[in-house]
């Protein structure tokens, strides 16, 4: 019976210090959410003529480009040009582009070859990084290269980064931690920690989201979020950007 309780105890501690573990984590990710961007959103404040153009940009694949379905393009309702619309509702006086420099079925690889003259040449003030989805591909050590390189020539340039983790793939099962898309995002998450940059765990989020009701209503086809999956990503997005 001593045995029994000495074990119980010890595995309570071991709990207790997990979930200790786990709020201070969460206190850690909810600081760099809120503080990342700081400098910038007292730029995003300031009124003409004082004010200069904010350029956000996003890097990637056909998901931030705002493929939906058999081809078709809604630009205006993918996740950039939301995320636009958020900052611009929250800051009235800031003077804000949003710039799209991802291609259709590209991978990081493919990315990070043309960073410096498709990317960097529009100066951004936020770089925004989703590849993920295509780059099951070529596989997580070249996808890791990749990103590696488009991380620190955008912090040497002096811009703020912010990794997204992929948005969902019906064909695979969101909750396996053996899918693609779930090593992937975590590869995304170690950056995000190595380089102390920001990090928008969309996989996470959408992970969540299906304990309680299915995917399909977020997706237009099976690997290209809809309107409705558009403006869950852009409302992650936008805590980057609230005071």
């Amino acid at each position: 019976m001593l045995k029994k309780k000495i074990i119980l105890g010890v595995l309570f501690m071991l709990c207790l210090n997990l979930t200790h573990a786990q709020k201070n984590k969460t206190l850690i990710e909810e600081e760099i959410v809120t503080h990342y961007l700081d400098s910038l959103k007292k730029e995003l404040k300031v009124k003409w003529p004082k004010n200069r153009t904010i350029n956000l940009v996003f890097h990637g694949h056909s998901v931030p480009t705002g493929y939906t379905t058999r081809g078709v393009l809604d630009r205006l309702q993918a996740y950039p040009f939301r995320t636009l619309k958020k900052v611009n509702d929250f800051y009235p006086y800031a003077v804000v582009n949003i710039i799209t420099t991802s291609i259709g079925g590209e991978q990081a690889a493919q990315g990070a070859k043309r960073f410096k003259n498709d990317v960097l040449v529009y100066k951004p003030d936020v770089l925004f990084i989703d590849y993920a989805l295509n780059d099951r591909g070529i596989g997580l050590e070249k996808a890791k290269i990749a990103w590696e390189q488009m991380i620190q020539e955008a912090l040497a340039y002096g811009t703020k980064v912010i990794l997204l983790t992929p948005t969902p793939d019906l064909n695979e099962d969101i909750f396996s931690s053996d899918a693609k898309l779930a090593m992937h995002s975590e590869q995304i998450r170690a950056l995000a920690k190595k380089y102390k940059v920001g990090l928008v765990d969309s996989y996470a989020l959408f992970k969540k989201l299906a304990e309680t009701q299915p995917l399909i209503g977020y997706m237009a086809q099976n690997n290209h979020i809809n309107q409705k999956g558009h403006q869950f990503v852009a409302d992650a997005i936008f805590k980057y950007f609230k005071l």
